[in-house]
């Protein structure tokens, strides 16, 4: 998803709506779904009804394709019990099944995206459609799609009404304030080694004649669906947006969604069926097409085209970073300095060059937590020292950087001040927990549910059996 500015973790209590990893038991014993008791000693009848939750049932089949899915997306199953696999059923039938009631809706455009992804991964790694249809048990790819398509979007439900609540769950200075205060001293967090980067990036730069080339194609584009094309079908063919290229340049956004600010812009003025002119964002050029507007919230289609660069360019970009590195090195100008005046990245450039840590949205990042091809960038690197101008190329863009590593902060016991940020995400981390808990309390009451045969054994975290 290039075009989104940051790119958001989904809370730890929806982890398990995809798949599960190598330390499937440490994360459901972390979850609202975990589930303690081993399988229970007899199986009951493939395809028995074996749980009922509103409007949803569970096979015994059910959960045998469910470890079925996780193995085949190169998850582990070691050590999860069948009781396990069933608490996470009945933990998705349940947010599938009050997703319906709260009127949350799924667009079937996206999950026809979803299953094209999913069902593309398993060919690649099986080798062929036969051997996905043959592991599914079906008897054809019609056969295939269908179930699969039945099983993505009470997932994507699931996974919906879950985001639902959390997002819900606020916390403030005060409460943070407690949380850290109730911990004991000696069970403070420990936080690892970290450090604070700064880069400056110079990106070749792009002739008009080259911008007028993608804007008249997209322009072309345009014209061609309000004849009658299928958008979707030149977003399959045309997008450079790898993110999107498999739906058909399919996105959903509110206002809240964390796209590029010029591309918010743009979409929310559009009508229902209105294709917007050809626009510029740092990723390229967009045209956007509105199909649904659902009070704050769109679905839309987008089709992303990237000016191509001159040689001549590309030699000009890196004269001009090799340049820059050289006057800091003089003394001439500050790492800082020459950042907020001469860097071509508007996201770091008003901070002096600092990255921001997508997933905390501070400056600082975890040593053992860095992304490695960032970390390979500055794990060498002395403080202050500037590294060689480095090339990176995304979706045929070219741009040159040099990066500095501005504060280092040695291994350390939490400290109020100091780790703020890292204290407060714990805090509602506890918070969303607690809501997630009270909201499978309240909605266990009052919707029918039923677990039939020697599953009644299980000893389940939430109180699915109404004792």
């Amino acid at each position: 998803m290039k075009f989104l500015k940051y790119n958001f973790v989904l809370p730890f209590c929806l982890i398990l709506a995809v798949s599960l990893t190598a330390n499937a038991q440490e994360v459901i014993k972390e979850t609202t779904t975990a589930v303690i008791k081993e399988k229970p000693s007899k199986r009951q009848k493939v395809d028995g009804v074996i749980a009922t939750v509103g409007d949803y049932i569970v096979l015994d089949s059910d959960i045998d394709k469910s470890f079925l899915e996780i193995t085949a997306a190169g998850g582990s199953v070691s050590g999860v019990t069948r009781c396990q696999m069933l608490g996470k059923l009945l933990e998705d039938k349940l947010y599938a099944h009050q997703a319906i009631q709260d009127s949350i809706v799924v667009s079937d455009a996206e999950i026809k995206g979803m299953m094209e992804e999913r069902l593309n991964y398993m060919v690649e790694n099986l080798g062929s459609m036969d051997k996905v249809i043959a592991m599914y048990k079906k008897t054809s790819e019609e056969d295939l799609r269908s179930t699969f398509f039945d099983v993505l979007k009470e997932q994507k439900l699931s996974s919906e009404m879950g985001k639902k609540i959390v997002d819900g769950v606020e916390i403030t200075p005060e409460e943070v304030r407690n949380y850290f205060k109730a911990i004991p001293k000696e069970d403070l967090p420990f936080f690892g080694a970290e450090m604070e980067v700064a880069q400056i990036v110079v990106a070749p730069l792009v002739t008009q004649d080259d911008k007028q080339k993608v804007i008249d194609r997209l322009k072309g584009f345009k014209k061609e669906v309000e004849a009658g094309a299928s958008f979707s079908t030149k977003a399959v063919l045309y997008t450079q947006d790898p993110g999107s290229r498999a739906t058909g340049g399919f996105y959903k956004m509110n206002r809240k969604t964390p796209f590029v600010k010029e591309f918010k812009e743009v979409a929310f003025k559009l009508a229902e069926g209105e294709i917007s002119e050809p626009f510029e964002t740092d990723f390229g050029f967009h045209i956007i097409m509105v199909e649904k507007i659902k009070g704050q919230e769109l679905e839309l289609r987008h089709i992303l085209l990237t000016p191509t660069v001159t040689d001549a360019s590309i030699r000009e970009a890196k004269e001009k970073i090799e340049l820059i590195r050289k006057r800091i090195l003089d003394k001439e100008i500050t790492f800082a300095q020459a950042a907020r005046t001469l860097s071509d990245e508007k996201e770091t450039r008003a901070n002096g060059g600092a990255l921001i840590n997508p997933k905390t949205q501070d400056t600082r990042f975890e040593l053992t937590k860095m992304d490695p091809s960032l970390y390979s960038k500055v794990s060498n690197l002395k403080d202050q020292e500037i590294s060689q101008p480095i090339m990176e190329e995304d979706q045929g863009k070219k741009t040159f950087k040099i990066i500095t590593v501005t504060n280092r902060i040695d291994e350390h016991t939490a400290d109020y001040s100091k780790d703020y940020i890292k204290i407060k995400d714990l805090a509602l981390k506890e918070k969303q927990i607690k809501a997630v808990g009270k909201w499978f309390e309240e909605k266990i009451k009052e919707t029918y549910i039923k677990i039939n045969g020697e599953y009644r054994d299980c000893t389940f975290t939430n109180n699915w059996l109404k004792k």
